[in-house]
């Protein structure tokens, strides 16, 4: 193998590396209870406590998360520079089970949702 093909080879190795090493977020549709991090961790629920739980949580600042009904926890993260937090958007979900939207990111075993689009599933008030 002469030089520049090595050079192309080696090239071609690292975007590779490079592009498996960058999620660029894939799209998904997740439906699941808004509740806050600490009660999808700590209590092992299935589903909130309450809403008045899950919206007194928040505003004491527990970041809002949605737990799917597979028992998926997914981290709601905003893609701008520089971030902000999510629970203002959540809010008035909380406590209740919605349909959400958006790119999904997954590193070091967490999964985080970039929404574009929420709305309570069917029967919620």
């Amino acid at each position: 193998m002469n030089r520049n093909a090595a050079k192309l080879l080696l090239g071609a190795v690292l975007l590779t590396a490079l592009a498996a090493a960058f999620d660029a977020g894939k799209p998904a549709t997740v439906k699941g209870y808004v509740l806050d991090s600490a009660c999808a961790f700590t209590k092992g629920l299935s589903k909130p406590i309450s809403r008045e739980c899950a919206i007194a949580c928040a505003k004491a600042g527990s970041p809002l998360v949605i737990l799917s009904d597979d028992g998926q926890v997914y981290w709601p993260i905003a893609d701008t520079t520089p971030s902000s937090g999510q629970n203002e958007k959540l809010l008035p979900f909380a406590g209740q089970k919605v349909t959400a939207s958006g790119k999904v990111y997954q590193r070091g075993g967490s999964t985080a949702l970039v929404i574009e689009k929420i709305e309570l599933q069917a029967g919620q008030k």
